[in-house]
């Protein structure tokens, strides 16, 4: 994905303010073998971009006065309740270093699977390490041979070549598992008997 900004020149708190007022973002981009530059950028563009996935993701084109720089989107800051960002962080990387970010995970195939539920964890991302040239867009998550007995862990999971998943050591989270549903059978209540209903000679024989 492709984007433009500019180096921004007015710095500090009544600068940023400004900007925000003229529909733009104040930003900075760090990294490589020069200083960070704080810059400036199209709210709107980038608003709408922070929607996409990929630009969460991916490797990105910035277009920064005029030269272009790959990037990746670090942080980004959002008004507490209004559809605005505050202040967005992008690195820049270099061809031959190696590096970390997270990548979603795209879930398939759990229409297929012989597991009776599928329970997904609360892992819809995991870290990597890889040269920018190998960073996939997202992971794909096969459920159709999940089983009871085989839940899916991050060491599961086809990575693709040249991509290793990031873990402290003996850490290897649960993906997916099965869920086993016992099914309850109801037991019948037994009918209640209107005191009306009571044979006359019960009652004679309860007097007695």
């Amino acid at each position: 994905m492709k984007f433009t900004a500019s180096t921004r020149k007015a710095q500090g708190t009544g600068a940023s303010r400004r900007l925000r007022r003229a529909d733009k973002l104040p930003g900075i981009v760090y990294g490589g073998k020069v200083p960070a530059t704080p810059i400036e950028l199209d709210h709107n563009e980038i608003f709408h971009a922070l929607r996409k996935e990929k630009f969460h993701a991916s490797i990105l084109d910035m277009e920064l006065d005029g030269q272009n720089e790959k990037v990746l989107l670090r942080a980004f800051q959002m008004h507490p309740y209004k559809p605005q960002v505050l202040h967005i962080d992008f690195q820049r990387i270099a061809a031959d270093e190696p590096i970390h970010m997270h990548v979603p995970l795209h879930f398939i195939g759990e229409e297929k699977s012989p597991a009776v539920v599928v329970e997904k964890a609360n892992v819809t991302e995991i870290e990597v390490a890889c040269l920018p040239a190998n960073l996939p867009e997202f992971i794909t998550v096969d459920l159709s041979g999940l089983t009871v007995q085989e839940p899916i862990h991050v060491s599961n999971l086809a990575l693709p070549e040249g991509v290793t998943a990031v873990l402290k050591p003996e850490e290897d989270p649960t993906v997916a598992s099965a869920v086993v549903i016992t099914e309850e059978v109801d037991t019948p209540a037994e009918p209640e008997v209107a005191a009306d209903a009571v044979p006359a000679t019960a009652e004679k024989s309860a007097e007695q």
